[in-house]
């Protein structure tokens, strides 16, 4: 069977391979998400705040720069806002 040229360089039989990977890889995607879920449905069961452990993963992916900026920010939009923390209240 001749291969059709769709377009520029690109073949079907090229279109047909990356549509298939583009799907195995949103299948991998959505096992790998399954599993996350998993994990945090076993951190609820064990008494832990999944809200708070997701805010955790996210802060560990920022650098120290980044994270001690949103924490700046943070504080100054509470104090602006006229929200004290207890440490601050015990000040």
């Amino acid at each position: 069977m001749a291969t059709k040229l769709i377009s520029g360089n690109f073949s079907a039989d090229q279109l047909n391979q990356l549509v298939a990977r583009i799907e195995r890889l949103e299948e991998e995607k959505k096992a790998l998400a399954d599993d996350i879920k998993e994990v945090y449905a076993e951190a609820k069961a064990h008494g832990f705040d999944v809200k708070i452990l997701r805010q955790v993963i996210r802060l560990r992916k920022l650098d120290r720069a980044e994270l001690a900026e949103q924490e700046s920010l943070l504080q100054v939009y509470m104090d602006a806002l006229g929200m004290q923390t207890d440490a601050q209240a015990a000040e």
